[in-house]
């Protein structure tokens, strides 16, 4: 189906909560959470907090389309990005947090798709002019992320002891910093935006190296194993209450009831 607006990016990601939700998939963690940001951003744009509105609608298809296409290709056989075949690979190992797939999945939409987007949406010195949005969507996807955490302790009871095991402070948790992750989108989004074409595929493709090797330090953190693997076995282990908890931020997803069965799927 193309994918052209915020209501198809939408839809989209509905089909993929759906299937994660039937094959008791962690693929549907990220899924919600991106749905969440998704329809912030919507909201947003229909109240007028972005300067042009259309612009970011485009932006925002960009940005969850590469994403979407990521999965796509993953599902299919297919390579997708290295730092999202490492947290997509992650979902078939069920000693990872549900916080650590959130993050491996944000590590790379951030670190790499955030950027790559605002530089095809703004190219050459156009990019300047889309700074306020681009900050202002930073702050929709952080609300979402803070949104989420707070919810992080109804699934998992031990989440706060990650402070005393060395893998949260005020900034970073699970070798992951939201702020220095925004700030390197930017970075990203001006280079591609200004350098040549001719040293874009080798830009992106340091860029997709180094984010992977984040991606593998945020599921894989050293000599922490022990930690963490007490804080996943108090954890909720109910893929399919996992997904419909994490979905339930998104409000039109709550209120419509789509994703919130408790009872298995009918066969069609």
């Amino acid at each position: 189906m193309p994918i052209n607006t915020i209501d198809d990016v939408i839809a989209s990601l509905d089909g993929i909560i759906q299937r994660s939700w039937d094959e008791r998939s962690c693929l549907g963690y990220f899924g919600a959470l991106c749905r969440r940001v998704t329809h912030a951003v919507k909201e947003g744009i229909s109240k007028n907090q972005f300067s042009d509105g259309p612009r970011m609608e485009k932006l925002d298809v960009i940005f969850a389309s590469r994403y979407l296409d990521a999965l796509t290709a993953y599902q299919a056989g297919g390579n997708p990005s290295r730092c999202w075949k490492v947290a997509f690979n992650a979902c078939s190992d069920d000693s990872r947090l549900v916080l650590q797939h959130l993050l491996a999945g944000m590590n790379a939409h951030i670190n790499l798709d955030l950027g790559v987007a605002a530089a095809q949406v703004s190219p050459g010195a156009s990019i300047d002019q889309l700074k306020s949005d681009f900050d202002m969507i930073n702050t929709v996807l952080a609300a979402q992320v803070g949104a989420v955490e707070s919810e992080m302790c109804a699934i998992s009871p031990l989440i706060s002891t990650l402070s005393l095991v060395g893998l949260r402070t005020e900034t970073t948790l699970i070798n992951f910093n939201i702020g220095l992750a925004r700030q390197a989108a930017w970075f990203t989004a001006e280079r591609l935006a200004k350098e040549p074409a001719v040293l874009r595929d080798i830009t992106l493709d340091g860029l997709d190296l180094a984010v992977s090797i984040e991606g593998r330090a945020i599921l894989y953190p050293l000599l922490k194993g022990d930690a963490l693997g007490k804080i996943r076995a108090v954890e909720e282990q109910d893929v399919r209450k996992l997904i419909d908890t994490l979905n339930s931020g998104s409000v039109d997803a709550t209120e419509s009831g789509s994703m919130r069965r408790t009872d298995p799927p009918q066969p069609q």
